[in-house]
């Protein structure tokens, strides 16, 4: 009985592993005891907020408004939260200790910090903005949305903070209902797999397809417009007048835009001062026929009806998106030719530029190289002293076209008079080359490939391009990028890794002050991008008096002076 006597009230103690169990939930309590408010945070969460908010208003390539200052900092604001709460649970897992509520006086520290670091940083956005928009010209500036941004970025962060939690709840309740036929671990496991799947495809299947459904119904509609200003050709010179094998309305909204406007004869004549011809301009339309291929055929079909190969120059344009020709780019070559020139160009999407370097990269890839090889079939069996100077042109989305009819500099070289690629994105697979593998100790925002012999590239080629010293024989290719063109710059590798062109000197319209931070940098390059336009020539993705001075010095023409570019250029601007 003494044994008995010494046995605690309510009978023998427990197993070890049965008292362990009672002391530590299982993991069928975890998610009960990491449940907490919906409105909830922890301390080490909010510094990393805190951290990345502040580091938001650090400069980028473009000016930003209060709208757009207050997306960037509260998506910055929500990375910051997650990464936060990461390294304090593994911090917690190398200590092998539970979490533990912080002192008040630690959410003091914080909140004192908070207001102090945020105003600071604050102040120096709003004067490092001010910079980029002297430097840029811009004048636009909004004192209510600046203010404004705060609020605007803690309704963003409050969002996502509610979404990532949603999320977080399904797993969770899905995990339990797991667990009724399945162990915990493999429950989990189960569990994450369908919630990433479940979230991709909402956000891959509904989100982003849902988007371009809708923005593709919706500009096919505007594709069917005609803009004031561009009338139907009464000259059989142009795709959609008299003759043409390319009806006017099936050129959409950018062809009858193209074929519809440009210099006349008289204008030309009035800046050569001498007799001039009439351009021709071909073109086919998404709505001309079914696929590239066939589009392309249409467009050649016309050009030759045109006599566009008896002409001295024949120009070959990837369009953007849309079916957009910069008429910067044509106008200023047909210019620089006096009108003995013909151009070809066709439509492949009815999205605009920025959707389609989302989403329509591989149909600008098949447009490229099926409106040049159809020229160049044609071209190439004509004699060689008949034969038009071919050259070749494209911008933003339309560079990556106009490269992929191309293997390499030599392929340029040998088949083409000369080419002017404008704003190349970062994919393009040429420009990644050439920059990669440029000369040592030239920099990636103007890169010096081979000495310069064929391919150069130029932030204003008004200057000399470099290298200067070194001889530029045969046809040339040249490259126009600005320095603070998110386009050309925007790459994942962002999100990880430092790019030269901000470790070097980034340009002269780029702030020294900016510099690379993971993910925070990504997230400010990917939000310049719909604004890459928006900011005067000479900037950003605004490529316009540029192109005088990048078509002189590809084609080379004869007896043009300083002073006739410099009036070109007023020229341009004035039409633009």
């Amino acid at each position: 009985m003494a044994g008995d006597a010494s046995e605690p009230p309510g009978g023998p103690p427990p197993p070890a592993d049965t008292a362990a169990a009672a002391e530590s939930p299982g993991p069928a309590a975890q998610p009960s005891r990491g449940r907490r408010g919906l409105w909830s945070v922890t301390l080490p969460g909010c510094w990393g907020a805190l951290l990345f908010a502040c580091l938001s208003f650090t400069p980028s390539l473009l000016p930003r408004g209060g709208i757009l200052q207050g997306l960037i900092c509260g998506i910055n604001a929500a990375l910051g939260y997650a990464a936060g709460v990461l390294v304090a649970r593994m911090g917690r897992a190398f200590a092998d200790r539970e979490p533990r509520p912080p002192r008040r006086r630690s959410w003091t520290g914080f909140l004192i910090s908070a207001v102090i670091l945020f105003g600071l940083f604050f102040g120096f956005g709003q004067y490092w903005q001010y910079e980029i928009r002297r430097l840029m010209g811009v004048t636009d500036y909004s004192v209510p949305l600046a203010v404004a941004s705060p609020l605007v970025a803690a309704l963003v962060f409050c969002l996502l903070l509610l979404t990532a939690r949603g999320i977080r709840g399904l797993y969770r309740r899905l995990v339990r209902l797991l667990r009724h036929w399945i162990g915990p671990r493999a429950a989990s496991a189960v569990g994450w797999t369908v919630v990433a799947a479940l979230v991709w495809a909402i956000v891959t299947g509904v989100l982003l397809d849902g988007l371009v459904g809708l923005a593709n119904q919706s500009f096919s509609l505007r594709d069917t417009t005609t803009e004031e200003g561009a009338h139907r050709p009464t000259t059989t010179l142009r795709s959609g007048g008299p003759g043409s094998l390319v009806p006017w309305d099936s050129l959409g909204l950018q062809g009858r835009n193209f074929t519809g406007t440009g210099p006349s004869v008289s204008a030309i004549g009035q800046f050569t001062g001498r007799p001039a011809k009439e351009p021709i301009r071909s073109y086919a339309g998404l709505a001309s026929s079914d696929d590239a291929e066939s589009r392309a055929a249409q467009a050649v079909a016309d050009l030759t009806r045109q006599g566009g190969f008896q002409r001295k120059n024949l120009l070959v344009v990837t369009t953007t998106g849309s079916g957009w020709v910069d008429p910067a780019a044509v106008d200023s070559f047909e210019y620089l030719s006096g009108g003995d020139s013909a151009t070809i160009a066709t439509q492949y999407s009815y999205l605009p530029s920025w959707l389609s370097y989302l989403v329509d990269q591989s149909k600008a890839r098949e447009a490229g190289r099926a409106l040049f090889d159809a020229v160049y079939d044609s071209w190439s069996k004509l004699p060689p002293d008949r034969r038009p100077r071919l050259f070749v042109a494209g911008e933003s989305l339309g560079s990556f076209g106009g490269e992929t009819a191309f293997s390499g500099e030599y392929d340029l070289r040998n088949r083409t008079a000369g080419t002017v690629f404008a704003g190349p994105p970062a994919f393009n697979t040429l420009f990644r080359e050439f920059s990669d593998h440029r000369d040592a100790g030239s920099p990636e925002a103007q890169p010096v490939y081979k000495d310069g012999r064929t391919v150069r590239f130029a932030n204003d080629p008004a200057a000399q391009i470099p290298p200067a010293d070194r001889p530029w024989n045969g046809s040339r290719v040249l490259y126009l990028m600005h320095p603070s063109d998110p386009i050309v710059w925007w790459s994942p590798h962002l999100v990880y890794s430092e790019p030269d062109w901000i470790g070097q000197h980034p340009g002269n319209d780029v702030l020294e002050q900016m510099v690379w931070l993971p993910l925070v940098t990504f997230w400010q390059v990917t939000a310049d991008l719909p604004f890459a336009a928006d900011v005067p020539r000479g900037h950003g993705h605004t490529y316009t008096t540029e192109y005088v001075d990048a078509w002189n010095a590809v084609m080379r023409p004869p007896d043009v002076t300083a002073q006739d570019l410099s009036r070109l250029k007023d020229i341009i601007a004035a039409e633009k």
